[in-house]
């Protein structure tokens, strides 16, 4: 299933203010954004692996939809 959310968008979001978890906020990931913001993104471990999935294009959304990269 597809997201109707943007991988483009997610991707430039953790790129920018990836520390304020804005790209788990976009697609919905409202618990998981919080311990990204309380643990600095998993002292960036969390952060290389969602840049990751973004660009691999298994990033998904709070339904379990995969965000593509467009």
């Amino acid at each position: 299933m597809k997201s109707e959310k943007s991988g483009l968008v997610a991707l430039l979001l953790l790129l920018f203010v990836g520390f304020l978890a804005a790209h788990r906020f976009y697609v919905g990931k409202f618990g998981t954004a919080i311990l990204f913001i309380l643990t600095a993104g998993g002292l960036g471990i969390w952060a290389i692996i969602d840049l990751i999935f973004i660009i691999t294009g298994k990033f998904t959304d709070d339904k379990g939809a995969v965000l593509e990269l467009k």
